[in-house]
């Protein structure tokens, strides 16, 4: 091998050759940040996992819709950071709108269905069954409000992403085409 074969085979030896995020978006070199990239990658699934846990355990601890959907809406806000506005449109099939309309019907319908049966609005039932695999099993109907508000609160963080996200992105692209003048 000669020395200028040599040299060529080192030239792209560090640059990507998988999708870094899901969406396979790659920002240009010097927009970058491997390391929140990578960081993003490893942390977005485990914080959407406790997240969920949050939701699921508030009932008899702290945690519940609010905080659970607050938790998640961070791991957007991380994702966001690392891959721009063209990779956090992937993740979630649904626009904000629709995930806040969701959210919002869910916890309304759920706060009113109590009336129906004869009880206060927001009162909740305890369900307590045994599953073979599983144990005793205890369901607690305010799961379904506290779902509303996770998914209502996951949307407005999306939406808000969206929205102040597009006029920052903006404003770096009007620099750059300025800056290339």
């Amino acid at each position: 091998m000669s020395p200028d074969t040599k040299t060529r085979s080192w030239i792209g030896w560090d640059a990507p050759r998988e999708r870094f995020l899901l969406t396979g978006f790659l920002r240009p070199g010097q927009e970058r940040t491997v390391l929140l990239e990578l960081t993003a990658r490893i942390a977005f699934p485990t914080v959407l996992v406790l997240s969920l846990y949050l939701l699921f355990a508030g009932h008899d601890r702290a945690g519940g819709g609010f905080s659970g959907g607050l938790v998640a809406g961070q791991a957007f806000v991380l994702r966001y950071l690392a891959g721009g506005r063209l990779d956090d449109s992937s993740t979630v099939p649904l626009r904000p709108p629709v995930l806040i309309g969701i959210g919002l019907t869910i916890a309304t319908v759920t706060s009113f269905v109590p009336l129906l049966a004869g009880g206060q609005v927001l009162e909740s039932a305890i369900y307590k069954f045994t599953l073979p695999l599983l144990g005793q099993i205890k369901l607690v109907t305010s799961v379904v409000l506290d779902t509303g508000v996770y998914l209502l609160i996951v949307g407005v963080v999306l939406d808000l992403l969206r929205t102040l996200g597009s006029g920052i992105e903006a404003d770096v692209d009007a620099a750059a085409r300025e800056q290339a003048r």
